[in-house]
């Protein structure tokens, strides 16, 4: 799963450790949250880049990527 939604209809986005830590530090984004439980390898997308779709296909991509080459348990 390479995206995922909350009750709150929030959006979380996984992916890998360098690029989650990019984005947290160079976009200002926070680390999601579902049932109050931290949801590791995902951030929250903030709703500024909801509204451009122009904004979503890049982060989107890089996670497909990202989850596409995981070892399925």
């Amino acid at each position: 799963m390479f995206f995922t939604l909350n009750k709150e209809c929030q959006i979380g986005i996984r992916f890998s450790k360098d690029v989650r830590k990019k984005y947290l530090e160079e976009y200002k984004m926070t680390i999601f949250k579902s049932y109050n439980a931290v949801m590791h390898g995902y951030i929250l997308l903030r709703d500024d880049m909801l509204k451009d779709m122009n904004n979503m296909v890049r982060p989107l991509n890089k996670s497909y990527d990202y989850v596409i080459i995981l070892e399925s348990k």
